[in-house]
């Protein structure tokens, strides 16, 4: 097995003055879909999309296959539900399996706000997003949380939805309800059938997108116990800072409460997946769940301890890769954008200016073309805004603060500004502004699969990163003619 680093990939040349470290301390991560104690998985295709490719991915917790048992259950879910806790779009169009999943967190855990609660099962579809597809889509909808539901011996609101594809069309529910009969019997713990799930995930995507991470936790004993954290996700299209931004599924074998599950959920999507962007455009759909077994055997996580500040690096060094995944996935994209932004006043600030380079259009378009324009870099540094009070709020800014703060933009001083590109320094405020570089090797730093942008602020020890793609041809011609 090889560890994947989870740090940007940087051959920066010596400037001036020293760089703050980019963030750094989480745990490798392995590319590699290794399933979590107390989960089945699998995935095929059920007949949604007209290509053929598998659209149908089943995740069960705790369940055993039924050899033999009540054929009326396919697979049974040993014991309690898993905790679970949810991102979902802030889009004000969501779809209706983002509104059924929340009613259902809602359901079984009412202080959740339907941010949070407990599952036995989620069911994910690609290939329609059912949404915009009025009460006809919601009933859809329903109907095969209780069809999953009735086949597994559980109740219909402990159960996720998830979807992706072309918006105003509904689910084909009688295909789908073939596909479960066909996909619960093979249900599996192993790598391979998760895998399977990942790729039912798919529409757009290149690539298939998984992420593993590990750690130790104490048992009750206080013996450390080995603790995985896995992730899947889709999304390349349609995707841009607002919480969520894809489709992902997370899971856990550690024994987390739900509310401290949803913290931990909370801080990680807003240093990664709130730091994506790809073409500017939140979906429908957004979903990230993250559901904990307790398989592990592992102790109870306790809120703000140093077992949770363990699997919280975790969940964050999966979402964080899978995040990076996506970008570079991004379509049509043939570049994977990083900016890592240091000396910010706070971290929201750095991550607010790490996310306006990123998003910018002509940032993408300059890394297309292998343009060391540096002043297109600097135009949108200065576009920085915060996000809105809820998100700062979010990312543990104190509530006055984020109200007073929110939406504001970020306070900058262009004479301690520096910015290197692909390892070139190429402005210093403090030095007049404009640096010599060597424009060819820029260019040709500028081909790695990967370009780095570095910004320092020189106004705090405030640190962030974003991740983004450029914009090429391939993904206008991708978008034109995507329902035809």
């Amino acid at each position: 097995m090889t560890a994947v680093d989870t740090r940007p990939v940087s051959a920066e040349a010596p400037v001036k003055r020293s760089w703050a470290p980019a963030p750094g301390g989480l745990p490798p991560v392995e590319r590699r879909a290794l399933m979590p104690g107390g989960f089945l998985a699998g995935g095929l295709a059920a007949g949604i999309k007209r290509s053929g490719k598998p659209d149908l991915a089943i995740i069960v917790v705790g369940g055993a296959t039924a050899e033999g048992t009540n054929p009326d259950r396919v697979v049974a879910p040993l014991g309690r539900p898993a905790a679970v806790a949810a991102l979902f779009t802030r889009n004000q169009m969501p779809a209706a399996p983002v509104r059924l999943s929340s009613e259902h967190l809602l359901a079984t855990e009412p202080a959740g706000g339907g941010r949070f609660g407990w599952t036995h099962a989620v069911l994910a579809t690609s290939g329609s997003a059912n949404a915009a597809t009025g009460g006809g889509g919601e009933a859809d909808q329903a109907s095969l949380a209780e069809e999953l539901a009735g086949r597994l011996g559980t109740s219909p609101q402990l159960t996720m939805a998830m979807s992706t594809g072309i918006i105003g069309t509904r689910l084909p529910v009688g295909t789908i309800i073939s596909g479960l009969d066909r996909l619960l019997p093979v249900l599996g713990p192993g790598e391979s059938d998760l895998f399977a799930a990942a790729t039912a995930l798919r529409t757009t995507d290149s690539t298939t997108k998984i992420a593993t991470a590990t750690t130790a936790l104490p048992n009750p004993g206080g013996v450390p116990t080995v603790v995985r954290v896995t992730g899947i996700a889709k999304g390349v299209g349609m995707i841009h800072p607002g919480m969520a931004t894809m489709l992902a599924v997370l899971l856990t074998d550690a024994t987390v409460e739900p509310a401290t599950l949803a913290g931990l959920l909370r801080a990680a999507g807003s240093r990664t997946w709130n730091q994506l962007s790809v073409d500017g455009d939140t979906s429908t759909n957004d979903t990230v769940l993250l559901l904990a077994s307790g398989a592990a055997g592992a102790a109870p996580v306790a809120p703000d301890s140093a077992p949770a500040a363990a699997l919280g690096d975790a969940i964050m060094a999966v979402a964080r890769d899978l995040a990076r995944q996506q970008a570079a996935d991004g379509e049509g994209a043939t570049t994977l954008i990083t900016c890592e932004v240091t000396g910010a006043i706070d971290d929201p600030a750095a991550r607010a200016v790490a996310r306006a380079v990123v998003s910018s259009s002509l940032v993408k378009a300059a890394a297309h073309g292998r343009d060391p324009n540096w002043g297109r870099v600097l135009a949108a540094v200065g576009t920085a805004h915060l996000p809105d009070a809820e998100l700062l709020e979010t990312a543990r800014v104190p509530s006055g603060d984020a109200a007073t703060r929110g939406g504001r933009p970020v306070s900058l001083d262009v004479d301690r500004l520096r910015l290197a590109i692909a390892g070139h320094a190429m402005f210093d405020g403090a030095a007049g502004g404009p640096l010599p570089f060597d424009r060819e090797a820029a260019r040709a730093a500028m081909a790695r699969p990967e370009v780095v942008i570095r910004i320092e602020l020189g106004s705090g020890t405030g640190s962030g990163e974003a991740f983004g793609c450029d914009l090429t041809e391939a993904y206008v011609r991708e978008n034109a003619e995507y329902t035809t």
